[in-house]
């Protein structure tokens, strides 16, 4: 399982970054970065929970 965004949805509010600062960052120009795009299988609800909370649904699992 991997992690994905929709960079034209994103508006980088930074909530996944607060949630999971492993596996996302905002870039010098506040642009959302995935750090780590695979989800180890033990991360897996827990990821479920950061896209969940994305404000403008720009993050999904695939």
């Amino acid at each position: 399982m991997r992690v994905v965004c929709d960079f034209d949805l994103c508006e980088s509010n930074a909530v996944c970054v607060g949630m999971a600062p492993d596996v996302f960052d905002l870039d010098d120009n506040d642009y959302l970065v995935i750090l780590q795009e695979e989800v180890p299988a033990e991360r897996e609800d827990e990821l479920r929970q950061v896209v969940a909370s994305c404000p403008r649904s720009a993050l999904s699992l695939e």
